[in-house]
């Protein structure tokens, strides 16, 4: 295995890619734009939802309530009539619409307890769900402040102190763009060694490769490593001009560090990759092993949801995946600014799964260009 033959491969995998402008496009959006969106889209919060009222009782509370609904959580409210609020809703231009009724504020001052038709659009259902909560809470509050004359404040028997470690602002911004990348580095490993390999066999160049003095394992080497390494120069610029530059968001810890993690990481994600391209025949079948393959690796790899919330034999399955490792290490060295001495065990268990992928790739390899040749 000659080093000289690897590198020459790889530059052509290199000028294939950059001749390649979906490709290209895709690269440059999933770094970009998609970690912006992912950022500040994320759905567990209120964010500007848009409310209309119908305030039929034009009194002093209706307006209070009304001033109570401020950015972020939700826009300013439109003042609408009771004949526009179907209208609007059906249209989808309100996520929620709220109706006061006449004499409300006359019916609370009275000790009754009057009724507020809340209109929500559950197809919007994270917002729905949440921001439903929300808007309760306020009228609560506001009906309790205008009827005592000043907001009262419970005593309780113990003081909880809240501190927020790591993310003091609790921004999900924070979480969203640093989580975007290490799924959109899994994602893109995976589609350029597989896109790659696939592509020599439909264009017919993997068979002028087969009677050069080349090993499969330069030929694998050479598409790992040119991919890889586009991936990691990705990665590092969106770490380092989207998240830090333009989403503001801090670092913690050692970018180098992280980046090394990042390129042990790619080293096993291309090799599955090209696992996954020996057994597809064409782009359409390898795109429908990456749903099969992608979709487990990220719900259940602890960057979408908690890895101590899955059952105790999914944790043990998923210790098999590299995507498991490199959250682990991604979050403790980019939140919590851990050193090597406390990532080293997932950077020992990536080097472990890297080298099982990759001898399994290259067996199975092996094994696709015999029966080529």
């Amino acid at each position: 295995m000659r080093v000289a033959h690897i590198f020459r491969l790889g530059v052509k995998e290199l000028r294939s890619l950059f001749r390649d402008r979906m490709m290209m496009v895709f690269v440059f959006y999933a770094f970009s734009l998609a970690i912006y969106a992912a950022a500040t889209g994320m759905p567990e919060t209120l964010n500007h939802a848009a409310i209309a009222v119908v305030d039929e009782d034009r009194s002093q509370l209706s307006e209070r309530i009304i001033d109570a609904f401020q950015p972020p959580y939700f826009s300013r409210p439109r003042i609408i009539t009771l004949s526009e609020m179907d209208a609007r809703m059906d249209a989808g231009l309100d996520t929620f619409a709220l109706s006061i009724p006449p004499k409300f504020q006359h019916d609370v001052l009275a000790g009754d307890q009057p009724t507020i038709q809340l209109n929500i659009d559950a197809t919007r259902m994270t917002q729905a769900f949440t921001g439903n909560n929300y808007v309760q809470t306020i009228i609560q509050e506001e009906a309790a402040a205008f009827v005592d004359r000043h907001r009262s404040v419970t005593d309780l028997p113990v003081n909880l102190v809240l501190r927020a470690r790591f993310n003091p602002t609790l921004n999900h911004a924070w979480f969203g763009s640093i989580m975007e990348i290490i799924n959109n580095v899994t994602l893109l490993s995976i589609v350029l060694t597989g896109a790659a390999l696939i592509r020599e066999r439909e264009h017919g160049t993997i068979e002028h490769l087969l009677v050069m003095p080349l090993t499969p394992a330069e030929i694998m080497l050479s598409k790992i490593w040119s991919m890889g390494l586009v991936v990691l120069v990705a990665c590092a610029f969106a770490l380092l001009f989207i998240v830090q530059g333009f989403l503001q968001v801090p670092i913690e810890g050692s970018i180098p560090l992280f980046l090394t993690g990042a390129a042990l990481h790619l080293f096993a994600t291309t090799s599955l990759g090209i696992f996954l391209a020996t057994l597809a025949r064409s782009m359409p079948q390898f795109g429908l092993l990456l749903i099969l393959t992608l979709l487990p690796l990220e719900l259940l790899s602890g960057g979408t949801t908690p890895r101590e919330s899955m059952p105790e034999f999914v944790q043990t399955i998923m210790l098999a995946a590299p995507n498991t490792h490199f959250v682990s290490l991604a979050q403790a060295i980019l939140y919590r600014g851990a050193g090597f001495s406390i990532v080293w065990p997932q950077f020992l268990a990536l080097i472990g799964i890297g080298a099982a992928l990759f001898a399994l790739s290259l067996a199975r390899f092996r094994r696709s260009i015999t029966t080529m040749a």
